[in-house]
């Protein structure tokens, strides 16, 4: 990469790193960003740590705070509240991401006025980045890049840029893990301008040990990847199952209706019971895709308006006049 560019001045950036038990890499961490970032405030959010993560980062210089509620989701959605900047990073304590990048990402969501730049993830080592984790974040990026079509490298890179106008318009409810789906359906729900740079994710500092459990995390954040479809495209997501069922009650009830015009008897009536509930349901799947489809475009514009009514992110002579 080329030497980091010049910030504008009076720019505030807050470099946002989550921990939990992160003793014996947020040290280093903390001195890195701090090195790439030299006029960015660095804030450690401890996580209910055990260890000593709290003594340690605000040692290493950290303004560090205090998140009892277990779970990453907790911990971003507290600190976006709480912090007042004109650039937000979010990063992990475990020093798994490359502190390098981050002058890059931040020039090139003010150089095109992006809202949110995505660290898409290229593993160093065999340890960074499990097989079961690359296997899974491959169709969970490829099904959220379909269903939203939005283009992304990595959905569920914890690596991020922000401008302040994403941050206080992000209406987040995750507690867990799933918060990089959320920040993802977010950007492509309001079809926000978005950008991805390239970083390397190494192996954890020697020590720090992975908080996420491939099939348990896994299955939650699949479940979450779910709710989201049907919270942000109702109508495909429920009208999808409104059209499997409206086949299957075609499957089950031509047999039933040809026997009828045969022989003018239902000699199967469970399955014309059955049927006929299937269809209803069919009926009943159809008419919430539609309201909620409704629902779900009041939501955007709604959205739409605060993002638009908040502080927009000021331009570099902006900046330099402020």
């Amino acid at each position: 990469m080329s030497p980091p560019p010049n910030f504008p001045p009076n720019l505030r950036c807050a470099v946002i790193l989550p921990c939990h038990n992160a003793a014996a890499a947020i040290a280093a961490v903390v001195a890195d960003f701090r090195t790439a970032l030299p006029g960015a405030q660095v804030f450690v959010y401890d996580n209910a740590s055990m260890d000593e993560t709290t003594k340690v980062a605000f040692a290493a210089g950290a303004v560090v705070r205090q998140e009892p509620l277990k779970g990453k989701g907790h911990v971003i959605r507290r600190a976006l509240a709480e912090v007042e900047a004109d650039i937000y990073l979010m990063a992990d304590g475990d020093g798994t991401y490359e502190a390098t990048a981050a002058p890059h990402m931040i020039a090139m969501l003010l150089r095109e006025q992006l809202d949110m730049v995505t660290g898409v993830r290229r593993h160093k080592g065999k340890a960074a980045y499990r097989t079961g984790h690359q296997l899974g974040n491959r169709p969970f990026t490829e099904v959220f890049c379909r269903v939203f079509r939005m283009p992304m490298g990595d959905v569920l890179s914890g690596y991020r840029v922000f401008s302040r106008r994403f941050v206080k318009t992000f209406p987040s409810v995750s507690r867990q893990f799933e918060i990089e789906i959320e920040l993802s359906a977010h950007a492509a729900f309001m079809r926000l301008p978005v950008g991805e740079v390239e970083t390397i994710y190494a192996e954890r500092a020697e020590g720090s040990q992975s908080k996420l459990k491939t099939w348990r995390d896994g299955s939650y954040i699949l479940l979450k990847l779910v709710r989201f479809l049907s919270t942000y495209k109702p109508f495909l997501f429920f009208g999808s199952l409104s059209a499997v069922l409206t086949l299957t009650s075609f499957a089950l009830g031509v047999p039933v209706v040809v026997e009828f015009l045969e022989t003018g008897l239902v000699p199967h009536f469970p399955t014309a019971i059955l049927d006929t509930g299937i269809m209803i349901a069919a009926v009943i799947f159809f008419a919430m895709s539609l309201t909620l489809d409704v629902l779900s475009r009041y939501h955007a514009e709604t959205k739409r308006l605060a993002y638009l009514r908040d502080s927009v992110l000021r331009s570099p002579e902006e900046q330099g006049n402020g």
